[in-house]
């Protein structure tokens, strides 16, 4: 399991705000941000995203790789992954036909794999996914 991931984004601002509209259709609701002079020298300044006190999405201003990453976040519902999905696009993202796109059964996977695909601002790879065997 992991505990938190990093995402390198161009513009800071416009990533918390298109954050701030899509996670919390996810149940993620927390916010907090981490100087990184309170750091060993040369951290960056963070800002995270969680939930009950837990922080492990976290965003860093340079130069964004999207190629280099792919997150999937977790949805307790497929009602959860179309909220996601419709918040996502509304605040800027695209929709990543190449990896399935609008919500809908990944019959590749399984049947009851039920997700959605988009491109962030930066062009990171997000999916929403609901597995009833499995959330």
């Amino acid at each position: 399991m992991l505990d938190h991931i990093f995402l390198t984004v161009s513009d800071l601002a416009r990533s918390i705000a298109f954050y701030e509209a899509v996670l919390p259709k996810l149940g993620i609701t927390g916010r907090h941000d981490y100087d990184g002079k309170d750091g060993p020298p040369g951290h960056p300044d963070l800002k995270g995203f969680g939930t009950n006190g837990r922080f492990f999405f976290w965003l860093r201003q340079g130069v964004p790789h999207p190629d280099a990453v792919h997150v999937g976040f977790i949805a307790d519902s497929e009602e959860e992954v179309r909220a996601a999905y419709d918040a996502a696009i509304a605040s800027g993202a695209t929709d990543n036909v190449a990896a399935g796109g609008a919500p809908g059964a990944r019959l590749h996977y399984d049947p009851r794999y039920y997700a959605a695909n988009v491109l962030d601002p930066d062009g990171y790879s997000l999916e929403f996914v609901y597995k009833n065997w499995q959330h």
